[in-house]
């Protein structure tokens, strides 16, 4: 989840990074040709945003830099964006911004604002323009031909209306005042270069349960971690694949360069942070860039979704109940491939995401909705957060990008909290049909199922937990292998669960393991 240093208190997974919005406030532009001493005030919703007047600092043969000031009320519009004229001949654009944090009331959220940019080709939403996003990670970036801050995109610097992205996440009584300083540099251009994507396969052990971690986060966004860092961390947790995620940009996709091999296979991906929830765009092809900047009401969502399913990847809401502002998912699930149930240690939202997937089960069985997968990822940030912390364990025909995605979209996963732990489930009917996660096993009503679980690296203290659609059916210590009955009429699914002992009196112990569900399909007779 998002993770930043924008809080008083003490830094968590769980804290905030600034999302996208809906409503949008251009300003007056800022022309760095020639010195513009006019100021302008644009109105909105009867508020009143100002952009005071622009100074220049340093004019020259080499570079010109200008300052904006301005204020903006509670209430503003999730997006501000400053239209800043480059002529012909900038080689770099350096931005850097401060705003004022007030004391603020007890419960009061205070300032918190993001930034980013797009360029000549404008900030319509579908993000033809964009150019980069930092959130409130940075106070400061570039961008050139050649090279750009992590987060943002090298690229050819066209002459036109580019425009700085503020993002007033939350906004004290007092409002916001900002300064954003902006720096042309002329000189000879640079020629971008030439990305370098991760392949989509790695070498594999042919048909295989295969182990990733698809929620990350590098210094390619909020996340301190450089990907070589992350990379070495994956191969010490014993994973086959990781998915690279940062929140809302793909600068990240072409940082991998040399990390991958034979035993590491590297996706690309986005986390989509939105102001109503945050998806992890899984999977998609390399520098496909999915905006951000709406919110539930809008009803675009579906569009967005559509765009990662044509880039080849997976939906999957994130943390849907994580207690940050922004973070709860409102968009619903009907776009959505799989459901992270999982972030990180294993806590009170996740079993909320837990028990709301597993009444979606219910409803499944019964012919209303389609079976959503659950999976788990560590969302890891910065030290001591644990890369595969939990991972997702997935029954692949190869070690591929198109494998993979297609175990998980099927349900053939299990999540565990590390690589030292191996479940396998199965369940068998009274002629020899078999099936295991993900599976349906056709028998009739009353033929008896055998349901049988193996456990090897379950920590001391675990139980094992067999769920149903009735909710638990059995428990036992987590030692070797349990064995079960039922018959379809008595249970829709069979789904288990290792648990640590319980923390909290009336809830179940941290989850150490859990499976996907086989299901049961009635045959009748």
């Amino acid at each position: 989840m998002c993770d930043d240093d924008r809080t008083s208190g003490p830094v968590g997974r769980r804290t905030l990074l600034m999302t996208g919005a809906a409503a949008a406030l251009t300003l007056n532009g800022v022309d760095s040709a020639a010195a513009d001493e006019g100021g302008g005030t644009a109105r909105y919703d009867g508020r009143t945003a100002e952009n005071r007047r622009t100074e220049p600092h340093e004019t020259g043969a080499t570079g010109a830099t200008r300052t904006i000031t301005g204020h903006l009320p509670t209430g503003a519009p999730d997006y501000v964006y400053l239209p800043v004229e480059i002529p012909d001949g900038v080689r770099e654009i350096a931005v850097s911004y401060t705003y004022d944090r007030p004391a603020i009331p007890p419960g009061t959220p205070g300032n918190a604002c993001d930034i980013g940019i797009f360029d000549a080709r404008g900030t319509d939403l579908g993000g033809r323009g964009f150019r980069g996003w930092s959130g409130g990670a940075r106070t400061e970036f570039f961008l050139r031909a050649d090279d750009a801050t992590p987060g943002y995109l090298p690229g050819p610097l066209d002459p036109g209306t580019w425009h700085i992205a503020l993002g007033p996440y939350t906004v004290a009584p007092q409002g916001l005042t900002y300064e954003v300083t902006i720096t042309l540099r002329y000189g000879p251009p640079s020629a971008p270069p030439v990305p370098s994507y991760p392949p989509q396969r790695a070498k594999g052990r042919g048909r295989s349960w295969y182990r990733g971690d698809s929620h990350l986060h590098s210094v390619h966004s909020d996340g301190k971690r450089t990907p070589a860092q992350i990379a070495a961390l994956a191969r010490a947790a014993g994973l086959d694949f990781i998915t690279t995620t940062e929140h809302n940009t793909t600068s990240s996709h072409r940082a991998w360069d040399g990390l991958w091999g034979d035993d590491l296979l590297i996706l690309t991906g986005e986390e989509i942070t939105t102001r109503n929830g945050h998806a992890v765009a899984m999977g998609t092809d390399p520098g496909v860039f999915i905006d951000w900047r709406y919110r539930a009401r809008d009803a675009v969502f579906g569009r967005f979704a559509r765009r990662v399913h044509r880039a080849g990847g997976l939906v999957v809401p994130a943390h849907p109940h994580a207690t940050c502002i922004g973070c709860n998912w409102k968009f619903g699930y009907e776009e959505a491939d799989a459901v992270e149930v999982w972030n990180g240690p294993f806590t009170l939202d996740d079993e909320v995401a837990v028990a709301e997937w597993d009444n979606a089960l219910v409803a499944h069985t019964h012919g209303r909705g389609r079976f959503l997968p659950a999976v788990g990822h560590s969302d890891a940030h910065r030290d001591p957060d644990v890369i595969g912390l939990p991972q997702t364990v997935v029954l692949a025909d190869d070690l591929t990008r198109d494998a993979i995605l297609t175990g998980i979209r099927k349900g053939h996963t299990y999540l565990a909290e590390s690589a030292a732990l191996t479940l396998t489930f199965t369940a068998t009917g009274p002629k020899g049909e078999h099936a295991t996660i993900g599976d349906r096993l056709p028998v009739r009503d009353s033929a008896q199922v055998t349901v049988r679980l193996d456990v090897t690296g379950a920590p001391p203290g675990t139980t094992i937990r067999l769920l149903t659609d009735q909710g638990q059916r059995f428990t036992t210590p987590a030692t070797g292998t349990t064995t079960w009955h039922t018959t379809p009429a008595n249970a829709a699914y069979v789904r288990a669960e290792v648990r640590h002992p319980a923390t909290t009196a009336g809830v179940p112990g941290p989850m150490a393991a859990m499976t996907n569900p086989i299901f049961l399909d009635r045959r009748g007779g």
